[in-house]
């Protein structure tokens, strides 16, 4: 098998040049550094059946340094995966299975869209705090399954990166495991231009178990760190000192072989170096024994763990239908029923106060919501459960996430938790912070990952904290995310319905809520709340059937849409309010629900949202804008709405101009 090691190697290298030369673009010096490590994972230490890649109870593997794609085109196709020698021939093409980063759902057995550093390593997290639930739930002898990652350098710059190992060594996630490529390259010159700290001895001090392997072409010391690191409870970081682009004799150790193909010459020469054919994209036969025992090892494991799974539902039925439930991805029947209801209160309450009563119901009736807040649970009101994830051994599944002051990780860990499957996460946090969160929110979007995000003291509504806490510009920046739902509701029973809204959403979806109470509407002569799910609704006409002005609004400032049309009406000005808690589901309505809520004959339309105007013009044209075009200030939020213009006089002064 050593022969047949070797020839793989050299295959990986070989294939990761070509691709790269053929699209004239990619990264061939990882890949070729990574091929012992990643030949030895996908055929000896993972457990992965690549006939069935989707299987449930499989190790996950994420190369975080997605630029080093060809290394896991290469392992995909000569591990047996639909991945054939026409794909990698393919790589960076329109419409091929092998871009230039991996991407998941769209080759098969890649678990995660990598590319963004950090962000893989830290979708591994979550990946491993959702099999610790799953395991607490169900059983380990069912989920026992690892995590493995690769990290480059740059993904160890990142703070991401940073903040995601904390927890992971906080919760002492032992079944997730680390391979550190340490070749000294970046893209600027050496890391000892930058990155001089000593990385093994950080990983050691957020707890998790450490080691290094001095040749990175050594499959035995590789093999040897990776068992020990199986066998300790604490998660575990590797070193492996590597060349990048070895064995190119005059490219490797250098930043050429980073990010640029090798060229022709080099090519060769390194082929020659190698004892390999010139032919481009050169797969030897040999292979195809090592490609038949790894299938035939997958399906074994595959049937093994099939088998554990069939006796233990047996013994366990009703276990075993929550568990169907919970991988399925849909939510228990009934689950909405009993969700609360709110009377109508001029006091009314703040939306993040409503969204929590709704939250704890929703999570009663469904029992893989798993997620917390980032240090703000009191503020955020989304403390679903006291069986949290901790640092000690067996338990109670966890369910609640204390994240800590870490929204990078949070958002990403998310994302890993939805890729593992079994659970619905959600994270909270306020509504300035999510621009903390956003790489993560637009990977999300990007995959389609239903991920729910819980973001309070959403306006200059939060006061006296100021406008560095004042997001007047991050409601803007999400409705930018192409596939995010953002919803923004009104009232205590929109907030209910943008719950439903969120938890039936296919991808992520943001409720963005108040800190200030706001009016619970008496709905008797108004729309009715569940309008939320078709984006906007007409809430009232005032003044008469046939509107003059529309004034258009969400959260907060639908009540003082309200209190203007009550104005324009007592002047003879006939005046539509239209709540739109959801550019998106509005978006997604046919043009005649469309016109029938904002009649196009009705030129005279004014906005009123306490934040930037940016986007509010595809629905109101050159319309009347009441918005902020600054940030905000400390100081009681009524003084702040009052002195920013952001009141029923000024929506009645733009209605009046419009008019004119």
């Amino acid at each position: 098998m050593a022969n047949l090691d070797q020839l793989a190697i050299n295959t990986i290298r070989g294939l990761s040049m070509d691709a790269v030369q053929a699209a004239k673009s990619g990264h061939p010096g990882t890949p070729m550094a990574l091929a012992p490590l990643g030949w030895l994972l996908y055929s000896k230490l993972m457990r992965h059946d690549p006939r069935e890649p989707r299987w449930v109870g499989r190790d996950r593997f994420v190369l975080s340094c997605g630029h080093a794609s060809m290394l896991q085109y290469s392992l995909l196709h000569l591990s047996g995966y639909d991945l054939s020698l026409d794909d990698i021939k393919a790589f960076r093409q329109w419409g091929s299975k092998t871009p230039g980063h991996p991407e998941v759902f769209h080759t098969p057995g890649v678990e995660t869209t990598t590319g963004p550093l950090g962000q893989g390593i830290s979708n591994a997290v979550g990946m491993a705090m959702a099999g610790r639930h799953l395991a607490r739930r169900f059983g380990e002898e069912l989920f026992d399954h690892r995590v493995w990652v690769i990290v480059s350098d740059g993904d160890l710059m990142e703070g991401v990166a940073s903040e995601a190992a904390s927890l992971a060594g906080h919760l002492k996630l032992g079944r997730l495991v680390v391979f550190w490529d340490d070749n000294e390259i970046t893209i600027d010159g050496r890391t000892s231009l930058t990155f001089t700290e000593d990385v093994v001895g950080r990983f050691a001090s957020y707890g998790w178990h450490t080691a290094s392997v001095a040749d990175g072409n050594d499959l035995g010391a590789l093999e040897e760190a990776a068992r020990q690191a199986l066998e300790d409870p604490r998660p575990s970081f590797i070193r492996v000192k590597t060349i990048i682009g070895y064995p190119a004799p005059h490219k490797q150790d250098t930043p050429a072989a980073h990010g640029a193909p090798l060229g022709e010459e080099e090519i060769a020469a390194t082929k020659v170096a190698m004892g390999w054919p010139a032919e481009p994209f050169y797969v030897p036969s040999e292979l195809e024994e090592a490609r038949a025992a790894i299938l035939r090892r997958g399906a074994q494991a595959r049937r093994r763990w099939e088998e554990k799974r069939s006796a233990w539902a047996e013994a366990n039925p009703e276990a075993a239908a929550g568990l169907a439930a919970a991988l399925s991805g849909e939510l228990p029947p009934g689950w909405e029923e009993g969700l609360a209801r709110f009377e109508p209160d001029p006091k009314g309450m703040a939306t993040r106060a409503s969204s929590g009563k709704v939250l704890m119901q929703i999570a009663a009736a469904v029992p893989n919501l798993v997620g917390g807040s980032a240090d703000l649970a009191g503020s955020n009101k989304t403390k679903i459960s006291d069986d949290c994830f901790r640092p000690e051994g067996e338990g109670v599944p966890p369910r609640y996430v204390y994240w800590g002051v870490r929204e990078h990780a949070m958002g990403a860990a998310m994302n890993g938790m939805a890729l593992h499957g079994g659970v619905v996460p959600f994270g909270a946090t306020f509504l300035v912070f999510a621009d903390y969160m956003r790489p993560a929110i637009r990977m999300a979007a990007l995959m389609g990952l239903p991920t729910r995000y819980v973001f309070t003291h959403d306006s200059i509504g939060l006061g006296e904290d100021g406008p560095t806490h004042q997001p007047i510009e991050t409601l803007a920046s999400l409705r930018a995310i192409p596939g995010l739902t953002v919803l923004r509701p009104a009232d205590a029973n929109e907030t209910r319905e943008a719950w439903i809204a969120a938890m039936k959403c296919r991808g992520p979806a943001a409720l963005v809520l108040t800190r200030q109470n706001v009016p619970t509407f008496d709905r008797a002569g108004m729309g009715a709340a569940t309008g939320l799910h078709r984006g906007a609704y007409v809430l009232t006409d005032r003044g008469g059937s046939e509107p003059q002005v529309l004034v258009i609004a969400s959260g907060s400032e639908v009540a003082i849409a309200l209190d203007a049309a009550e104005i324009l009406a007592a002047k003879g000005v006939a005046t539509r309010v239209v709540s739109m808690p959801c550019w998106e589901l509005f978006a997604a309505q046919p043009q005649a629900y469309r016109d029938e809520v904002l009649p196009p004959a009705v030129g005279a339309r004014v906005v009123v949202e306490a934040g930037v105007r940016q986007g509010w013009e595809r629905w109101v044209g050159d319309g009347g804008f009441v918005t902020l075009e600054r940030f905000g200030a400390s100081a009681p939020y009524e003084t702040l709405y009052e002195k920013l213009g952001i009141t029923a006089a000024r929506v009645v002064e733009e209605a009046e101009r419009l008019l004119c």
